[in-house]
């Protein structure tokens, strides 16, 4: 980038998202520590099949009652077991799922916790208990999880959307901005909807709450002439803070020239007789590349090829069928279009060479180490390509029976031994 400022690129949507939901987990002091509260509880109870049968009996005891007390609707689908799992380092969607179980089973989870931290048998274990217990009491706790549970929903539905296989770089992009402006309403008006919510669960689960007017008291002590009320440490500290750290990481990751460059691609599109052609988008996409578009006039021939372009294809049957972009280079110069109109031409190359990894290229490399391991790394490149191809697309070998497979083995030629 330093040597050549055109040469750009875009990193794996869903990895940019995951990195950017990692580095608020990591700069922020009340949520890294909320976060290793929520690890130390999963290896507590996760780590023992007893206190984990301890925990789904518990649960289920709670839902009885309520269906008795007519507190749940009973009915297919409803009122499923929930547990608590581990989440994974690199797939933050499993850290939603973990948090909101935490939360629709807090109760729970307490009552396992003060069993626990009563049984004489493990010391250490049972001192361990009733810190994690002491922890998930604290208002401190309990509002980070209702913040977490509020900004972790709207980018687990983005991160869902991103790891799609089919994905669409227009819909794509458009999720990026429309999560934005969902983290965006939550820092504006989302204050006194989460500290009402954080209070009736305080109230609900017996947690001492906070004097919002009190000054603020971390633990350590107080600086002398710095004191700042409790209202003002989880108004501007937590809440602001760490919708302003997502959104600035956001924005970083999903810049605006890779936004720029992701939409002109989409213009591109051959679907519904290029229906998302948008000239402007495509003057904003040219202008990145300076080097290659580096006058007003190269600009304004481009302008005029583009109009004369997307008229000649419209109209010309042969590039009705045609379903990606490569497909449309490779055609126009088959129809020797990419004469006539060169500059579209050497746009689309640009299109074409713009790397562009998503969520199916990760699954490539994940796939890559599970298959070439220390035992196999002496596997050729063909081989290795085969067995990726098998090991990807496991929806499609699933639909092959092994005698078909046996079939063109055995033809492949003359074997001593008919399978």
């Amino acid at each position: 980038m330093n040597e050549t400022k055109s040469a750009h690129f875009v990193h794996c949507f869903a990895h940019q998202l995951q990195l950017a939901l990692v580095f608020v987990a990591k700069n922020h002091t009340e949520v890294n520590d909320f976060f290793d509260v929520v690890s130390r509880l999963l290896n507590i109870i996760g780590s023992s099949y007893k206190r984990r049968d301890n925990l789904r009996n518990i649960q289920a005891n709670k839902v009885k009652a309520a269906l008795v007390e007519g507190e749940l609707e009973s009915g297919t689908g409803l009122n499923q077991e929930v547990g608590i799992k581990r989440p994974s380092d690199t797939r933050w969607g499993s850290h939603f799922a973990s948090i909101l179980n935490i939360k629709n089973i807090y109760s729970s989870i307490c009552e396992v916790l003060e069993d626990l931290g009563k049984d004489n048998s493990d010391r250490d274990r049972k001192a361990e208990a009733i810190r994690i217990l002491k922890s998930l009491k604290s208002f401190d706790f309990v509002f980070c999880l209702h913040l977490m549970v509020d900004i972790l929903g709207i980018t687990n539905h983005l991160n869902t959307s991103l790891q799609r296989k089919d994905q669409d770089i227009l819909n794509a992009m458009n999720q990026v901005s429309s999560s934005k402006r969902a983290i965006q309403e939550i820092r504006d008006v989302g204050w006194e909807p989460l500290l009402g919510n954080v209070t009736l669960f305080c109230d609900k689960y017996d947690v001492q709450i906070v004097d919002i007017e009190d000054a603020y008291y971390n633990g350590i002590g107080r600086r002398r002439g710095s004191q700042v009320t409790n209202l003002h440490h989880y108004h501007v500290d937590v809440f602001k803070a760490v919708i302003d750290m997502q959104l600035q990481e956001l924005n970083h990751r999903f810049n605006e020239v890779n936004t720029k460059l992701l939409l002109s691609i989409a213009c591109l599109c051959l679907r519904e007789s290029f229906k998302a052609f948008d000239l402007d988008k495509l003057m904003e996409m040219a202008t990145l590349y300076r080097k290659e578009f580096p006058t007003e006039y190269d600009l304004e021939v481009l302008e005029v090829e583009l109009k004369n372009y997307i008229k000649d294809v419209r109209e010309d049957e042969r590039f009705n069928q045609l379903k990606s972009i490569g497909e449309l280079a490779k055609k126009m110069v088959e129809e020797q279009k990419h004469i006539i109109f060169p500059k579209v031409y050497l746009l689309l190359k640009l299109a074409l060479i713009l790397p562009v990894a998503t969520a199916s290229v990760e699954r490539a490399f994940s796939a890559m180490k599970l298959v070439k391991t220390d035992l196999r790394n002496k596997m050729g490149d063909q081989f290795l390509s085969d067995s990726l191809v098998s090991y990807i697309e496991k929806g499609v070998l699933d639909s092959i029976s092994n005698d078909t497979v046996m079939e063109i083995f055995q033809a492949i030629r003359p074997r001593r031994v008919q399978l």
